[in-house]
């Protein structure tokens, strides 16, 4: 993984994350709430075992993993996922698969911004960080 990911990030923009939401099945209460929140996402590493922290207002969530090796997720939107975490030309891939559905979260570094692509099916949101 770039050690440019490390390090912790603060929402700046965001695009057609309603619509992503919604595609995980999320309610309405709940992507009405976090669409307002600019959460705080925070990269660590050590040794082979990475954390990803997600902090806002509305809910904190964090993982931690290795490359390349399976684990149980519980999400933001309380789904149980079987997730596998990969790096790919310097960007994280997040793999997560429930109730035969699957979303990929893709996590890189451009233009010395944070960012996260999140897709599911044709649908596709852009998140974008400044480093704090």
């Amino acid at each position: 993984m770039a050690d440019e990911l490390l390090g912790t990030w603060k929402l700046c923009s965001s695009e057609g994350f309603d619509q992503y939401m919604q595609s995980l099945g999320v309610n309405f209460a709940t992507r009405k709430a976090g669409a307002m929140v600019k959460p705080n996402v925070i990269i660590c590493k050590t040794g082979d075992l990475y954390c990803l922290k997600t902090e806002s207002s509305f809910t904190t969530t964090e993982i931690s993993f290795k490359l390349g090796e399976e684990f149980d997720e519980v999400t933001a939107d309380k789904r149980k996922t079987k997730t596998i975490v990969t790096c790919e030309n310097g960007a994280l891939i997040q793999l997560q698969k429930w109730d035969d559905k699957e979303t990929t979260i893709r996590r890189e570094v451009k233009d010395g911004q944070l960012v996260v692509t999140c897709t599911m099916g044709d649908v596709k949101c852009v998140r974008t960080y400044d480093k704090v």
